[in-house]
């Protein structure tokens, strides 16, 4: 069998091909670090977002006003998968571009949208996420976070944790219970704070990477006060609007598994033949897995791509998500046991570092398995993703 897109999808890859080889910006090869956090986003960078959007390619399903061209869905799949072959990152706010852009514009006043989410788009304002918190991680529906009604304006006390980005954000799309008496899922709501609100306190931290890999936070929300009109969809509705917002995260998100993994086979295959280990029978026989996962988690994508394109419910998300964030980190602990203690040599690149690219494919094999726990973790856990195919797809009984 051979899988092929349609010629005005082909036209379209082609055209955009053409772009990126007329626009990607110097620095892709000119510099030699790309930024660790959003912190330190270089003006280059959101120059380059902004390019993207004016020229409609940044999400190219988007209206135009948005930082797109309507492109189908279809368009869109080869647009990222473009942008994955060359490992090209369109912004370095994740979080804003690919989740809380896409909320406001879905569940957002007209106001909110060209206050926010245009803002966000264009990289004139980074954002992130405020959803987990010490005691509420996968388990959204358990935070404490509380926001008060009081006339005009909610005022906001608890904290989050693992906030990506937030020491550098402009405004922070938090979730918090607004009704206490409700059932966990219902007494939720959705709230764009400016993270110059007083009472608000970032505090970053570093990871399992570096100490010096400052992105993570813990944020604290001490009576700050929020205007009413910075409500995102209906009060107490926020458990829709969380959904939704996962749901852009997880929507494509194999397509970067698929990435990785390929990225592996190429890059780690010439490490194993420089050992000369490419005749070990053990290594071949776990190399073979890895390939042979890499065709299966994109044939079991395109699939549900083909499921969503005719309108059908694809209930392979979770799989996708949780497959292809193990089979990648399985992958990279793989070559760190035939590298060896080379394997821990942090300038042991597999890849030159490139800033427009994503720090996963740039790392040395030590922080490539490392940053692979985020694939697991990011967007519902493997432990969750089990459930949800458990009870969802399987119908299994709680």
């Amino acid at each position: 069998m051979r899988l092929r897109f349609d010629e005005p999808t082909e036209a379209f890859r082609r055209e955009f091909v053409a772009w990126l080889a007329e626009n990607a910006p110097d620095e892709a090869t000119a510099l030699s670090e790309r930024p660790r956090s959003t912190a330190h986003i270089p003006g280059w960078a959101r120059e380059w977002q902004r390019t993207l959007f004016d020229a409609g390619w940044l999400v190219p399903g988007n209206p135009p006003e948005y930082g797109g061209r309507n492109a189908s869905l279809l368009q869109v799949f080869v647009h990222l998968e473009e942008m994955g072959r060359r490992h090209i990152y369109p912004s370095f706010n994740p979080q804003g571009l690919s989740i809380i852009a896409p909320s406001l514009l879905v569940f957002g006043t007209e106001q909110q949208k060209q206050r926010f989410a245009v803002p966000i788009l264009r990289a004139e304002k980074t954002a992130a996420l405020g959803m987990s918190e010490p005691d509420a991680g996968s388990d959204l529906a358990s935070l404490r976070t509380r926001a008060v009604l009081d006339g005009d304006r909610f005022v906001l006390n608890g904290q989050k944790v693992w906030t990506s980005g937030a020491h550098d954000a402009d405004v922070i799309l938090a979730f918090v219970r607004t009704d206490p008496e409700a059932p966990p899922h219902k007494g939720i709501s959705c709230l764009v704070v400016p993270t110059d609100s007083p009472g608000l306190t970032r505090r970053p931290f570093g990871s399992i990477v570096s100490p010096d890999d400052l992105d993570f936070n813990e944020v604290f929300f001490d009576d700050v006060e929020v205007p009413a009109e910075n409500l995102v969809g209906e009060l107490h509705q926020g458990w829709r609007v969380a959904t939704r917002s996962l749901g852009h995260e997880r929507a494509m998100l194999w397509l970067g598994f698929a990435e990785r993994i390929d990225d592996l086979i190429d890059q780690g295959g010439s490490e194993l033949v420089a050992l000369g280990l490419d005749d070990d029978a053990l290594t071949l026989d776990w190399f073979g897995d890895l390939v042979v996962d890499a065709h299966a988690l994109r044939l079991l994508g395109y699939r549900t791509l083909a499921k969503a394109r005719r309108g059908v419910e694809a209930t392979e998300q979770s799989i996708l998500k949780l497959f292809g964030s193990e089979a990648s980190q399985a992958g990279a602990l793989r070559m760190l046991d035939a590298l060896g203690p080379d394997g821990l040599d942090p300038d042991r690149r597999s890849a030159p570092l490139n800033p427009l690219h994503e720090a996963a494919f740039t790392a040395s094999w030590w922080e490539r398995y490392l940053r692979s726990f985020a694939g697991t973790i990011a967007g519902g856990t493997s432990q969750i993703q089990r459930n949800i195919i458990a009870e969802r797809v399987l119908g299994l009984p709680r």
